[in-house]
Protein backbone atom coordinates (compact mmCIF):
# COMPACT_ATOMS: atom_id res chain seq x y z
CA UNK A 1 0.00 0.00 0.00
CA UNK A 2 1.94 2.96 -1.04
CA UNK A 3 1.65 6.22 1.13
CA UNK A 4 -1.11 8.24 0.88
CA UNK A 5 -3.46 5.79 -0.12
CA UNK A 6 -6.45 6.77 1.92
CA UNK A 7 -8.59 4.35 3.99
CA UNK A 8 -9.42 1.55 1.13
CA UNK A 9 -7.64 -1.10 0.40
CA UNK A 10 -5.85 -1.47 -3.32
CA UNK A 11 -5.16 -5.42 -2.99
CA UNK A 12 -8.89 -6.05 -3.36
CA UNK A 13 -9.61 -3.87 -6.54
CA UNK A 14 -10.01 -5.57 -10.18
CA UNK A 15 -8.77 -4.28 -12.86
CA UNK A 16 -10.01 -4.86 -16.54
CA UNK A 17 -7.48 -4.23 -19.08
CA UNK A 18 -8.39 -4.33 -22.83
CA UNK A 19 -5.69 -3.94 -25.46
CA UNK A 20 -5.27 -5.89 -28.06
CA UNK A 21 -1.33 -5.56 -28.59
CA UNK A 22 -0.06 -8.51 -25.92
CA UNK A 23 2.99 -6.33 -24.79
CA UNK A 24 0.90 -3.77 -23.30
CA UNK A 25 -1.52 -5.75 -21.78
CA UNK A 26 1.65 -8.29 -20.16
CA UNK A 27 3.44 -4.76 -19.46
CA UNK A 28 0.04 -2.92 -17.74
CA UNK A 29 -0.52 -6.09 -16.10
CA UNK A 30 2.80 -6.69 -14.46
CA UNK A 31 2.46 -3.25 -13.12
CA UNK A 32 -0.85 -3.58 -12.00
CA UNK A 33 -0.28 -6.39 -10.16
CA UNK A 34 3.59 -5.41 -8.80
CA UNK A 35 1.54 -2.43 -7.21
CA UNK A 36 -1.25 -4.94 -5.54
CA UNK A 37 -3.94 -5.00 -8.03
CA UNK A 38 -6.16 -8.20 -8.99
CA UNK A 39 -6.03 -8.06 -13.13
CA UNK A 40 -7.87 -9.60 -16.02
CA UNK A 41 -7.38 -8.92 -19.61
CA UNK A 42 -9.48 -8.93 -22.60
CA UNK A 43 -8.10 -8.17 -26.03
CA UNK A 44 -11.07 -6.31 -28.11
CA UNK A 45 -14.19 -5.30 -27.20
CA UNK A 46 -16.79 -8.19 -27.33
CA UNK A 47 -14.20 -9.97 -24.71
CA UNK A 48 -14.14 -6.84 -22.71
CA UNK A 49 -17.86 -6.32 -22.32
CA UNK A 50 -18.17 -9.84 -21.32
CA UNK A 51 -15.50 -10.08 -19.12
CA UNK A 52 -16.91 -6.37 -17.38
CA UNK A 53 -20.22 -8.65 -16.94
CA UNK A 54 -18.97 -11.57 -15.27
CA UNK A 55 -15.72 -10.12 -13.06
CA UNK A 56 -17.48 -6.42 -12.44
CA UNK A 57 -14.04 -5.02 -12.29
CA UNK A 58 -13.27 -1.75 -10.15
CA UNK A 59 -11.77 0.14 -12.97
CA UNK A 60 -11.65 -0.65 -16.98
CA UNK A 61 -8.09 0.37 -18.80
CA UNK A 62 -9.68 0.94 -22.07
CA UNK A 63 -7.63 1.00 -25.11
CA UNK A 64 -9.03 3.52 -27.73
CA UNK A 65 -7.44 1.47 -31.04
CA UNK A 66 -9.52 -2.08 -30.82
CA UNK A 67 -10.23 -4.32 -33.73
CA UNK A 68 -14.09 -4.41 -34.40
CA UNK A 69 -16.10 -2.81 -31.59
CA UNK A 70 -13.66 -0.41 -31.07
CA UNK A 71 -12.79 1.47 -27.64
CA UNK A 72 -15.60 4.28 -27.97
CA UNK A 73 -18.27 1.69 -28.72
CA UNK A 74 -16.67 -0.55 -25.45
CA UNK A 75 -17.02 2.66 -23.60
CA UNK A 76 -20.92 3.22 -24.63
CA UNK A 77 -21.87 0.00 -24.01
CA UNK A 78 -20.16 0.32 -20.43
CA UNK A 79 -21.96 3.68 -19.29
CA UNK A 80 -24.92 2.08 -20.66
CA UNK A 81 -24.92 -0.50 -17.81
CA UNK A 82 -23.35 1.48 -15.47
CA UNK A 83 -20.51 3.62 -14.05
CA UNK A 84 -17.27 1.55 -13.57
CA UNK A 85 -14.28 4.06 -13.83
CA UNK A 86 -12.51 4.14 -17.07
CA UNK A 87 -9.14 5.18 -18.48
CA UNK A 88 -8.87 5.51 -21.89
CA UNK A 89 -5.72 4.74 -23.83
CA UNK A 90 -5.18 6.03 -27.12
CA UNK A 91 -2.01 6.17 -30.03
CA UNK A 92 -3.92 8.42 -32.01
CA UNK A 93 -2.84 12.26 -32.18
CA UNK A 94 -6.47 13.77 -32.80
CA UNK A 95 -7.56 15.27 -29.59
CA UNK A 96 -11.19 15.32 -30.85
CA UNK A 97 -11.00 11.00 -30.15
CA UNK A 98 -10.29 11.84 -26.60
CA UNK A 99 -12.43 14.62 -26.27
CA UNK A 100 -15.52 11.84 -27.69
CA UNK A 101 -14.05 9.35 -24.57
CA UNK A 102 -14.26 11.57 -21.95
CA UNK A 103 -17.74 12.98 -22.80
CA UNK A 104 -18.95 9.57 -23.30
CA UNK A 105 -17.69 9.16 -19.72
CA UNK A 106 -14.25 8.26 -19.74
CA UNK A 107 -12.67 9.44 -16.53
CA UNK A 108 -9.21 9.93 -17.32
CA UNK A 109 -6.88 9.21 -20.57
CA UNK A 110 -2.79 8.68 -21.27
CA UNK A 111 -2.03 8.78 -24.99
CA UNK A 112 1.03 6.19 -26.01
CA UNK A 113 4.08 5.65 -25.43
CA UNK A 114 3.05 6.13 -22.14
CA UNK A 115 4.86 5.58 -18.67
CA UNK A 116 3.80 2.65 -16.52
CA UNK A 117 4.65 4.29 -13.72
CA UNK A 118 2.41 6.84 -15.00
CA UNK A 119 -0.65 4.47 -15.84
CA UNK A 120 -0.84 2.85 -12.27
CA UNK A 121 -0.99 6.79 -10.36
CA UNK A 122 -3.72 7.24 -12.86
CA UNK A 123 -5.54 4.46 -11.63
CA UNK A 124 -5.28 5.01 -7.66
CA UNK A 125 -6.55 8.83 -8.62
CA UNK A 126 -9.21 7.36 -10.21
CA UNK A 127 -10.32 4.64 -7.46
CA UNK A 128 -8.92 7.50 -5.00
CA UNK A 129 -11.43 9.72 -6.28
CA UNK A 130 -14.20 7.52 -6.36
CA UNK A 131 -13.78 6.20 -2.36
CA UNK A 132 -13.36 9.89 -1.55
CA UNK A 133 -16.98 10.37 -2.77
CA UNK A 134 -18.42 7.56 -1.37
CA UNK A 135 -17.37 8.03 2.06
CA UNK A 136 -18.32 11.67 2.37
CA UNK A 137 -21.20 12.03 4.57
CA UNK A 138 -23.18 15.09 3.59
CA UNK A 139 -25.99 16.04 1.11
CA UNK A 140 -25.50 19.09 -1.31
CA UNK A 141 -28.75 20.70 -3.00
CA UNK A 142 -28.01 22.60 -5.51
CA UNK A 143 -30.94 25.51 -6.73
CA UNK A 144 -34.47 23.85 -5.20
CA UNK A 145 -34.37 20.68 -7.85
CA UNK A 146 -30.63 18.59 -7.71
CA UNK A 147 -29.56 17.01 -4.78
CA UNK A 148 -26.07 15.45 -4.52
CA UNK A 149 -25.85 12.40 -1.68
CA UNK A 150 -21.80 12.41 -1.21
CA UNK A 151 -22.47 8.98 1.04
CA UNK A 152 -24.33 7.73 -1.55
CA UNK A 153 -22.75 8.71 -4.55
CA UNK A 154 -25.85 9.38 -6.13
CA UNK A 155 -27.39 12.79 -7.94
CA UNK A 156 -31.41 13.48 -8.20
CA UNK A 157 -33.12 16.23 -10.38
CA UNK A 158 -36.65 16.88 -9.45
CA UNK A 159 -36.75 13.58 -7.70
CA UNK A 160 -35.22 11.48 -10.52
CA UNK A 161 -31.92 10.25 -9.97
CA UNK A 162 -29.22 10.31 -13.02
CA UNK A 163 -26.00 8.70 -13.55
CA UNK A 164 -22.81 10.45 -13.29
CA UNK A 165 -19.59 8.44 -13.38
CA UNK A 166 -17.26 9.37 -10.47
CA UNK A 167 -15.49 12.21 -12.42
CA UNK A 168 -18.52 13.64 -13.12
CA UNK A 169 -19.90 13.32 -9.63
CA UNK A 170 -16.49 14.99 -8.23
CA UNK A 171 -16.16 17.78 -10.45
CA UNK A 172 -19.84 18.65 -9.67
CA UNK A 173 -19.79 18.43 -5.90
CA UNK A 174 -16.40 20.56 -6.12
CA UNK A 175 -18.31 23.35 -7.60
CA UNK A 176 -21.80 22.90 -5.45
CA UNK A 177 -19.76 22.64 -1.92
CA UNK A 178 -18.96 26.18 -2.44
CA UNK A 179 -22.04 27.97 -5.04
CA UNK A 180 -21.42 31.39 -6.65
CA UNK A 181 -17.17 30.80 -6.36
CA UNK A 182 -15.92 30.50 -10.19
CA UNK A 183 -13.33 27.62 -11.14
CA UNK A 184 -10.85 28.04 -13.45
CA UNK A 185 -10.30 25.13 -15.42
CA UNK A 186 -6.86 24.37 -13.90
CA UNK A 187 -8.09 24.34 -10.27
CA UNK A 188 -10.79 21.82 -11.38
CA UNK A 189 -8.84 19.60 -12.42
CA UNK A 190 -6.61 19.68 -9.77
CA UNK A 191 -9.75 19.01 -7.43
CA UNK A 192 -10.43 15.70 -9.51
CA UNK A 193 -6.89 14.54 -10.17
CA UNK A 194 -4.47 13.06 -7.35
CA UNK A 195 -1.71 13.70 -8.87
CA UNK A 196 0.13 15.76 -11.38
CA UNK A 197 -0.90 14.81 -14.57
CA UNK A 198 -0.62 16.50 -18.34
CA UNK A 199 -4.34 16.56 -18.94
CA UNK A 200 -5.29 19.41 -20.91
CA UNK A 201 -7.73 21.84 -19.98
CA UNK A 202 -10.45 21.04 -22.54
CA UNK A 203 -11.28 17.48 -20.74
CA UNK A 204 -12.50 19.64 -17.67
CA UNK A 205 -15.28 21.41 -20.63
CA UNK A 206 -15.91 17.66 -22.11
CA UNK A 207 -16.56 17.03 -18.29
CA UNK A 208 -18.82 20.09 -17.54
CA UNK A 209 -20.93 19.28 -21.15
CA UNK A 210 -21.75 15.60 -19.97
CA UNK A 211 -22.65 17.10 -16.20
CA UNK A 212 -24.91 19.37 -18.31
CA UNK A 213 -26.55 17.02 -20.67
CA UNK A 214 -27.62 15.34 -17.61
CA UNK A 215 -28.78 17.86 -14.89
CA UNK A 216 -29.66 20.42 -16.74
CA UNK A 217 -33.27 21.00 -18.13
CA UNK A 218 -32.02 22.78 -21.45
CA UNK A 219 -28.26 22.61 -21.41
CA UNK A 220 -27.92 24.72 -24.37
CA UNK A 221 -28.91 27.34 -22.23
CA UNK A 222 -27.55 26.15 -18.37
CA UNK A 223 -29.47 26.95 -15.68
CA UNK A 224 -27.11 25.52 -12.53
CA UNK A 225 -23.77 25.16 -14.43
CA UNK A 226 -23.10 28.41 -15.90
CA UNK A 227 -19.90 29.42 -17.32
CA UNK A 228 -17.96 32.23 -16.85
CA UNK A 229 -16.25 33.15 -20.27
CA UNK A 230 -12.36 33.52 -20.12
CA UNK A 231 -12.56 32.22 -16.76
CA UNK A 232 -13.88 29.05 -16.40
CA UNK A 233 -17.08 27.45 -14.48
CA UNK A 234 -19.27 27.81 -11.38
CA UNK A 235 -22.10 26.86 -9.81
CA UNK A 236 -24.99 29.65 -8.98
CA UNK A 237 -25.46 30.66 -5.93
CA UNK A 238 -29.14 30.25 -4.79
CA UNK A 239 -29.02 33.50 -2.96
Amino acid sequence: MPAGGGHYDLAVKTILVVDDEPEIVRLVRDYLEHSGFTVVTASDGPAALQTARTRRPDLVVLDLGLPGLDGLDVTRELRRNGTVPIVMLSARGDESDKLVGLELGADDYLTKPFSPKELVARVRAVLRRTESAAHHAAVVRVGGDITLDADRMEVTVAGRRVELTSTEFDLLMTMARQPGRVFTRVQLLDAIHGVAVDSYERAVDAHIKNIRRKIEPDPHAPRYLTTVFGVGYRIADPG
